[in-house]
C-alpha cells in the first residue's frame, strides 16, 4: 500500500550540529542524498490564510530538476501529521505547472530555495536542511499508510530525535522561524510581476 501519511517533527540547527550530525550519519557508513529543491508555497499569500490555523498546503516545488504538483492535506506545525498528495511532471516542465496554478487563481506565493542531505537512521528519514545565506534546520519524518500508524510512527520519531541530543520546534517556535525566513530568506512570487519564464531565466528549469 502506498504511504499517504507523513509523521515529521522539525527543529532548528547550529551550523556546528549540522555538522556533527552529517559527520554521525556519514560515520556509520549511511549513503547521503542530496535535494536541491525550489518550491512555491501559494497558501501563505491567500487572503485570509493564517500559517497557524493552516489545514492544507498548494505548492508547486522542483526537486532536483524534477516538478511536481504538491497537496497536503493536516494542520501545519512544528510536528504534524498530514495526508500528501503528489503529482510528478517531467523535467523541463516547471513553467507550466507555474502557469497552470495561475490559471487556476493562485498567481503569488512564497518562493523558497533549499538544499538538504538526507539519511536514513533507525528506519527516519532525516533531512539536514540548509536555507542558503540564512540558517539551517532538520525535518525528521517516518511515512506510512494508513492514520491509524502515526501514533506509533511519531512516538519513533520522537525518541530518536532525542537519542541524537536533538532540539524540537514547538509549534509557536515553528511558526516564528517560517514568519522570520518569510521576512529574511524568502521572496514573493507574483507571476503577473515575474513573468512566466521566471524560473527558467532565473534557475534554469
Amino acid at each position: 500500500m502506498k504511504k499517504v501519511f507523513e509523521v515529521e517533527l522539525r527543529g532548528p540547527l547550529q551550523k556546528s550540529k549540522y555538522d556533527w550530525l552529517k559527520r554521525f550519519f556519514d560515520g556509520k557508513g549511511l549513503a547521503a542524498r542530496t535535494k536541491n529543491r525550489i518550491l512555491i508555497d501559494y497558501s501563505t499569500c491567500i487572503e485570509g490564510e493564517d500559517i497557524r490555523k493552516r489545514n492544507l498546503d498548494i505548492r508547486a516545488r522542483i526537486t532536483n530538476k524534477i516538478p511536481e504538483m504538491i497537496i497536503k492535506v493536516g494542520k501545519w506545525k512544528g510536528g504534524d501529521v498530514r495526508k500528501e498528495i503528489s503529482v510528478l511532471l517531467q523535467e523541463g516542465q516547471f513553467s507550466n505547472l507555474v502557469q497552470a496554478y495561475a490559471a487556476l487563481g493562485y498567481k503569488k506565493g512564497i518562493l523558497c530555495v533549499r538544499n538538504s542531505l538526507i539519511y536514513v537512521y533507525d528506519d527516519v528519514e532525516f533531512a539536514l536542511v540548509e536555507v542558503p545565506g540564512h540558517s539551517y534546520f532538520f525535518e525528521a519524518e517516518i511515512a506510512v499508510s494508513s492514520e491509524e500508524e502515526t501514533a506509533a510512527a511519531k512516538d519513533k520519531v520522537g525518541r530518536v530525535c532525542r537519542e541524537l541530543g536533538l532540539t524540537l520546534f514547538s509549534d509557536e517556535e515553528w511558526f516564528s522561524y517560517i514568519e522570520l525566513l518569510n521576512r529574511e530568506a524568502n521572496k514573493l512570487f507574483d507571476i503577473d510581476r515575474d513573468g512566466e519564464e521566471y524560473f527558467a531565466k532565473e534557475f534554469g528549469v
